[in-house]
């Protein structure tokens, strides 16, 4: 240790009077304490004021550059010294030297930058305002030959990524083109892996996910997947999942999935369609999502249900009723709901069995599944008359609706189970479908589902409310009693924020429910025609001329 205070003084002397000779011993000198013991060395530089020395002896022209450089590197390895490192100055003067053409440099300077910013979103912030990246994505172009160098600016993009701050940067750069390159020529696992961890950030962002499409990274990955998808070897099966993963991240862009599909003729289409059937779970995941993403579009969806997609997503689901993987199911099911959204698919899917296949996950306990099981039957029924009926009288589906309906640890299940519910009276407008959901108990939770702080939610159970009323109001009338519905109705009317439609709905119920006479005591106790009578006024006519045809009907039977 006397050693090391010695060196310091004569650094501290040394770098007054730029002696390069004695310099550079000092340094050696230090660099070899750090390797010994770095925390106790690191606290000696700092204790000894050495720290506010260095900037000047960052000089590009200094020989002994490389060994400063590599200095601050090893001191920046303890967090108690990146504050000191920042205060002195240290920064601007290494980031200057990333202009430099000595390799050694620009190594032992990308590695005290990488240390002193180490876990510090506002100092790599810093570095981003300074210019940096465009600095090192011209350095890996220039320098891919490097593998040290490489590695460094691999492990910065890395950190910087994670900030959302550096994609704009990023995308202003040809770091998609330089990346799918490097790529390109690695043959070790974890040289890839490097690139992947670099890959997945940047690849969140929209315009790079198409910079990284026209670069060439799908082929990249689609080859990994054909090397690895027989491979039983750790490496193989986290490369497949990694490149199967980023491909999928790749298809959430507009741009960049419309650019893959090709109108549905694109090799990359036709080549993610052939991991459904496959016998790896992993590539039969990646090949629901994939399809998923592709059916973002009503043209896409129209297109991919008329070339038999369907089938093989049944076919996959199949496979995975019994003890079948959760993560598939749910990928699966989320490409047949896409895949249903345009009116013209609805029939064509229903004929090919989707609703019998989605039934068999009826009982499935895990909730993201029972979520998009709910959202794909809600919209093959949309505006399907016949199968809303087929499925509103199956007591099995009714019985398990109304047991989601309470889940409310789940509010997505929760909330999907009374939207389907009340499509399936909105869509059949059937009575018996209607006397289905009366048995199965599913009454009450159509009326808290009026109550939804979603106008859409709520509108929708007030018109399955207004058919069951109209459709059979003797069987209902003790649940509507039991769940308070014109008091509902009432709140509802009267509060100045719900939407014209919600107005106008309740008011039509109302009138529906007056035949039953609990319900008639109800309104006429809650002295609805004040309320009503005020609507009379509203600004939208047909709420207004509503409110006259209901105030008129409470009069008559008052």
């Amino acid at each position: 240790m006397d050693n090391l205070s010695e060196a310091l003084e004569k650094l501290k002397l040394a770098s007054t009077d730029s002696a390069t000779d004695s310099v550079e011993s000092c340094l050696d000198c230090l660099l070899k304490a750090l390797v010994n013991n770095n925390t106790e060395a690191s606290m000696k530089i700092q204790e000894m004021g050495v720290l506010p020395l260095l900037p000047t002896l960052l000089s590009p022209q200094s020989s002994c550059t490389p060994k400063v450089a590599n200095m601050i590197a090893e001191v920046a390895k303890n967090e108690f010294m990146r504050g000191p490192c920042v205060e002195a100055g240290l920064i601007p003067p290494l980031i200057q030297l990333l202009n430099s053409t000595d390799q050694e440099v620009l190594l032992q300077t990308g590695r005290a930058l990488g240390n002193i910013c180490y876990d510090s979103h506002s100092l790599q912030a810093q570095l981003i305002n300074m210019g940096v990246i465009p600095t090192l994505v011209k350095l890996l172009g220039i320098h891919s030959h490097n593998t040290a160098l490489t590695e460094m600016c691999l492990i910065a993009f890395g950190n910087l990524a994670e900030l959302e701050s550096s994609k704009e940067q990023f995308a202003s750069t040809n770091i998609a083109e330089e990346l799918v390159r490097l790529f390109q020529k690695q043959i070790e696992h974890e040289k890839k892996e490097m690139i992947f961890e670099v890959l997945a950030p940047l690849a969140e962002n929209d315009v790079i996910k198409l910079q990284l499409v026209e670069a060439g990274l799908v082929e990249c990955l689609l080859d990994v997947v054909a090397q690895t998808v027989d491979g039983e070897r750790e490496e193989d099966i986290a490369q497949l999942k990694t490149s199967s993963d980023l491909m999928v991240l790749l298809l959430l862009g507009d741009e960049s999935m419309q650019k893959l599909f090709e109108g549905g003729k694109g090799s990359v289409f036709q080549r993610v369609l052939s991991w459904i059937p496959s016998h790896n779970h992993q590539l039969q995941l990646a090949g629901a999502l994939a399809i998923a993403n592709f059916a973002r579009n009503d043209g896409n969806c129209i297109h991919m249900v008329d070339t038999g997609i369907v089938q093989k997503l049944l076919e996959l689901l199949d496979r995975h009723v019994e003890e079948g993987n959760v993560t598939v199911q749910h990928a699966a099911l989320s490409a047949l709901r896409n895949l249903a959204i345009p009116v013209v698919n609805k029939s064509k899917m229903l004929s090919t069995g989707v609703a019998d296949v989605v039934l068999k996950f009826l009982q499935s306990e895990m909730p993201p599944v029972q979520f998009k099981l709910l959202g794909t039957l809600r919209m093959l029924i949309d505006t399907q008359a016949e199968a809303a009926d087929q499925l509103g009288t199956n007591g099995k589906l009714v019985e398990r609706l109304v047991e989601w309906c309470e889940a409310k640890d789940h509010a997505g299940v929760m909330g999907e189970s009374n939207r389907l519910l009340s499509a399936l009276i909105r869509h059949s407008k059937s009575k018996e479908v209607v006397r289905t959901v009366i048995q199965g108990g599913g009454v009450k939770h159509l009326v808290t589902m009026a109550t939804s702080e979603h106008m859409i939610m709520q509108n929708e159970a007030l018109v399955a409310l207004g058919l069951i009323a109209a459709l059979d109001l003797v069987a209902a009338e003790k649940d509507f009693v039991g769940a308070n519905l014109v008091s509902v109705l009432h709140k509802l009317l009267s509060d100045e924020r719900s939407a014209p439609e919600i107005k106008y709905n309740s008011m039509i119920l109302i009138c529906a429910v007056m035949g039953s006479e609990p319900l008639h005591k109800e309104v006429q106790s809650l002295a609805f025609i004040d309320v009503v009578s005020k609507l009379r006024a509203h600004e939208n006519k047909t709420v207004s001329h509503q409110a006259s045809l209901t105030e008129q009907r409470l009069t008559a039977q008052s």
